[in-house]
């Protein structure tokens, strides 16, 4: 698809303007002349826009295709069968790593294939959440380098951090290989990147791993006025953070609080409305907890993203469980509930 050479003002500008924005942080990355700034999760114009058109070719919600990424990535576009998108191999995987489950989300799957991959000189950093250490849960980019780093940033943040921020820290380091962990809308940003032949950005990205996501919420609305002042609990007592069909807060003193989803959706950011994927379809290597506890469903998209999954599994780093089991069946039929939901009702 050809996007003609726009200005900041007649394209992306309407999208910031009218909440369609992810607020992934794309177009700020990419802008050859600094016309943007990044501001409360959002681009602004900053000094005059030469119309050099890059922002719109990057961006995951203007004029975005995802038949024409897909042909890009695999090659072809997805049968309808596929529901949840291309793919080589699905598992269920966990940690074999004691350290990581008692740091990670559900199996550690991510955090397990990151810490591998740098140990093994695989990447040399890596584009992830972390947490803010003046906002307690406050998700903030972070380019990590180290297992140590990697395991300082496990676990899942609901609310959005613009990690493509983290990337551009990386490319400003001028590290050669990238691993970049985001949700479905900021893989789609990525892989418009790599489609505009934007080599500063695309060549040294080296694995991209989608993370499951419904919708994230606002940091203000669900965690400081429901959670901090309406249900009494204070942030930084909050131990971990996880969805099983309700929110579930547990607290480092062992208590575990249950928020109803429908009471949560209410804090959705506007953006995510408007996203039809569910499980980061152009990721080398989604993953998400289905539901499931201590284990993480892992979708195998690429080559690439195969190769690595299974040298970890050789090395010990990972296990596995057939997907044909009760609990993994569960998950199946979730995922394909969940992504049906995702395109159907927007």
């Amino acid at each position: 698809m050809s996007i003609p050479k726009l200005s900041f003002e007649e394209s992306l500008e309407k999208i910031v303007l009218t909440d369609e924005c992810a607020g992934c942080a794309a177009c700020f990355v990419v802008c050859p002349l600094v016309c943007l700034g990044y501001e409360e999760g959002k681009p602004r114009l900053v000094k005059e826009c030469k119309a050099c058109g890059i922002c719109a070719q990057v961006c995951p919600r203007y004029e975005y295709l995802t038949s024409s990424v897909e042909k890009f990535l695999f090659g072809r576009e997805r049968k309808p069968e596929e529901e949840f998108g291309i793919y080589q191999r699905i598992v269920v995987a966990q940690t074999t790593d004691k350290k990581i489950r008692q740091l990670c989300q559900d199996g550690g799957v991510v955090t397990a294939l990151l810490a591998f991959a740098l140990e093994n000189h695989i990447i040399d950093g890596a584009a992830v959440s972390g947490l803010s250490p003046q906002k307690p849960l406050f998700p903030i980019p972070r380019l990590t380098t180290s297992r140590q780093e990697v395991l300082e940033c496990a676990g899942t943040r609901y609310t959005y951090s613009p990690n493509l921020l983290a990337f551009q820290e990386g490319i400003k380091q001028k590290k050669k290989n990238l691993a970049f962990v985001g949700t479905p809308c900021q893989i789609q940003a990525i892989r418009r990147i790599e489609m505009a032949s934007l080599k500063k950005y695309a060549d040294p990205l080296n694995l991209t791993i989608g993370l499951m996501c419904t919708e994230c919420f606002n940091y203000d609305g669900l965690m400081k006025k429901h959670i901090e002042k309406e249900m009494g609990i204070n942030l930084g007592d909050i131990n971990k953070v996880n969805i099983k069909a309700k929110l579930l807060v547990t607290t480092k003193f062992g208590e575990e609080k249950i928020i109803p989803l429908k009471e949560a959706k209410q804090y959705t950011r506007k953006s995510c409305m408007l996203c039809t994927d569910f499980s980061a379809e152009l990721a080398d290597i989604s993953a998400g907890g289905l539901g499931m506890t201590d284990w993480t469903f892992t979708i195998l998209r690429t080559k690439r993203g195969e190769e690595l999954f299974e040298d970890a599994e050789k090395k010990g780093v990972l296990r596995t469980k057939p997907v044909e089991d009760e609990e993994g069946k569960r998950a199946l039929d979730l995922l394909v509930k969940l992504s049906k939901r995702k395109r159907e009702t927007k």
